[in-house]
């Protein structure tokens, strides 16, 4: 994982903030930066954070909605930290078309390793797959088509 881009940055900030807000079951603040990122708050996209954070949470209902379509569990019995990388990358694959396909997947599936249980970003994976091959239809395409000509 490229660790000293801003936006990879931002994602691994609001990847905290949302797990930390999910276990003590309160939203997370704006001020929440300043706890997850202290090591690099100077190199982080403090826009992008925010964005992600606030979209996260505005649409959390419509990306829950969306992954209970494809996870084969409920939300509540999948690891707080896979939760949050999903419903991260969703609102990413959802709201921002400008973030490709596969930076989307490769950075949650990096987050997952990085945050998550010893298997966790496999699930992550596979769920994100899925969930590529419903929103970003085209891209998902690409992205195996290209595969398979390797």
């Amino acid at each position: 994982m490229a660790t000293g881009l801003p936006r990879t940055k931002a994602r691994r900030a609001a990847v905290q903030a949302l797990y930390q807000a999910q276990v003590n079951g309160e939203a997370p603040q704006k001020d929440t930066l300043e706890f997850v990122t202290a090591e690099y708050a100077d190199k982080i996209d403090k826009k992008y954070f925010v964005t992600l954070i606030d979209g996260t949470l505005k649409y959390q209902g419509e990306i829950d909605a969306e992954l209970t379509k494809v996870i084969d569990r409920d939300l509540d019995k999948i690891d707080p930290v896979e939760v949050s990388v999903l419903r991260l990358a969703v609102f990413e694959f959802m709201h921002l078309p400008e973030i490709p396909y596969r930076v989307v997947l490769n950075e949650a599936v990096e987050l997952a390793k990085s945050f998550g249980g010893e298997q966790g970003h496999k699930y992550v994976n596979g769920v994100l797959d899925k969930m590529g091959a419903r929103l970003r239809t085209h891209e998902h395409q690409a992205a195996k088509a290209a595969r398979q000509k390797k």
